[in-house]
């Protein structure tokens, strides 16, 4: 029976549906149980729906010019499925469309091809678990919190143990739960809470976490509470020196601090991608930067290591934040006082001048504003560059998108060739920062780059890579 064009469609769609279903209790086995990752060209499918997983696989024809089925993919992740491997984040995309349509591993089986190309990771010891801290639950905190709890499992190595938040009142917990079980911006907790007053708990998803209320960074024994050598994640942003962190350390069973906002003084501004390697065992205060330096020092990095940057501004327009005001009233910063919902307002920002914290050879060349605008979550950076060299729009939109599918780069850097795309598509983003491809402009030696980010979620998971990387933990990205 000759099916008509209509039949065929929808068979072809059934087919995929019924390989995106089989893929999801593989992809969830493989997180929870072994710390595995998987992704289609850097977009996660961890926790993805039936839907979400079709889609991702759809992102290949537009990097590649070429499909990748999932029925060929699903053949991949049942192997990958049955290895003995260490955590690390695996691009089935890659794996399986460089093996089938570029003959990587040609004459080799599927087995011996992914044996192969996953050699780093197989048979590995893992290491003992960090025990983490997050001291302040707002913004940052609580989406720190959702990341940790995605990543619970056996061999999870960053284990959240605890959250530190002032004084409590009568319901404070089932507040703070509320407020980690329902996101305006971001949406529900994908999973359970549930709260024990008793004992000052919050059970997520398997994840026990004690609430501990403290008004001073010293004044805490987290011994009492089973927890040693923590990483104290400090998101609250009072304590930005030495002096003010290092009070974390004389509460027993802490080893190290990682701030979420610009630090003082001679601590390390670290942006994941760029100078993570300047993280030494011995230093026990270590900060991950802003969300904008994080957006704007890797596309940075990959325009100087091109084409070489002279000078150049960086104007934020950015979401505004919990320091400015609901409606007019006293502010001690200027502007800041007149209402966030109604106005854009103009603000300094010091992202340009910490770019050469963590890219020394930029020093001295950027300067940079600020814009305040009235939308809770997502931002842009506009990149306003002098080049040392020049270059044509197509040349440099096709090195970024090398950048964002092949470079070192590849978890910070996103790139987007949509006309259509707004701010709000942006939210949930992985990554540090995304390149709007349609918008940049190019005059010889003179760019001008737009890049979009979640200066929520995007920040929280570059924050989780430097908490790795303080903890020795080892999580690497293949293929190569």
């Amino acid at each position: 029976m000759t099916l008509t064009p209509e039949q065929q469609y929808q068979q072809s769609w059934l087919e995929r549906q019924d390989y995106a279903d089989r893929m999801q209790p593989i992809i969830g086995s493989l997180y929870r149980n072994h710390g595995i990752e998987i992704c289609i060209y850097g977009r996660p499918l961890v926790s993805a729906s039936t839907i979400e997983i079709i889609k991702a696989h759809k992102t290949v024809t537009k990097y590649e010019g070429q499909k990748l089925r999932l029925r060929e993919s699903f053949e991949f992740l049942e192997i990958i499925s049955k290895m003995n491997l260490k955590p690390a984040k695996i691009d089935l995309g890659k794996l399986a469309f460089r093996n089938i349509y570029k003959s990587s591993g040609e004459g080799l089986s599927k087995e011996d091809y992914l044996k192969q190309e996953l050699a780093s990771i197989i048979d590995g010891e893992g290491i003992e678990p960090q025990d983490v801290v997050l001291y302040g639950f707002g913004r940052i905190g609580r989406l720190l919190a959702r990341l940790l709890i995605e990543r619970n499992g056996p061999n999870a190595n960053l284990r959240l143990r605890a959250i530190v938040v002032r004084g409590g009142k009568d319901g404070d917990l089932e507040k703070r739960a509320s407020l980690l079980r329902r996101d305006s911006v971001h949406g529900p907790f994908n999973g359970s809470i549930t709260v024990d007053n008793e004992s000052n708990v919050i059970k997520a998803n398997g994840t026990y976490i004690q609430v501990i209320y403290a008004n001073s960074p010293d004044s805490i024994d987290y011994t009492d509470y089973g927890i040693k050598d923590a990483l104290i994640v400090d998101n609250t942003g009072i304590w930005k020196d030495e002096d003010g962190l290092g009070l974390h350390l004389k509460s027993k069973g802490t080893s190290k601090v990682l701030l979420t906002a610009p630090a003082g003084g001679q601590i390390k501004n670290i942006v994941y991608g760029v100078n993570e390697k300047d993280i030494k065992p011995e230093d026990n205060i270590v900060c991950a930067a802003s969300c904008t330096t994080n957006a704007i020092t890797p596309v940075l990095k990959a325009m100087n290591d091109k084409f070489g940057i002279k000078n150049g501004h960086v104007e934020t327009v950015h979401s505004y934040t919990n320091d400015q005001n609901l409606i007019d009233n006293f502010h001690k910063a200027e502007r800041r006082g007149r209402s966030a919902a109604l106005n854009m307002v103009l603000t300094s920002t010091g992202a340009a001048k910490a770019v050469s914290k963590a890219l020394p050879e930029l020093h001295g060349k950027l300067t940079g504003n600020a814009i305040r605008v009235p939308t809770p979550n997502v931002s842009m950076a506009i990149m306003n560059l002098n080049l040392d060299k020049s270059t044509s729009r197509e040349e440099l939109n096709d090195y970024l998108l090398d950048v964002a599918l092949h470079s070192d780069l590849k978890d910070q850097v996103d790139f987007t060739s949509s006309t259509e795309i707004v701010s709000t598509d942006l939210v949930g983003s992985r990554y540090a920062g995304v390149v709007d491809s349609q918008a940049t402009i190019v005059d010889g030696d003179r760019a001008v780059l737009y890049v979009w980010y979640d200066n929520e979620f995007g920040y929280s998971c570059q924050v989780v890579r430097v908490m790795q990387e303080m903890a020795g933990i080892e999580y690497p990205t293949l293929p190569k």
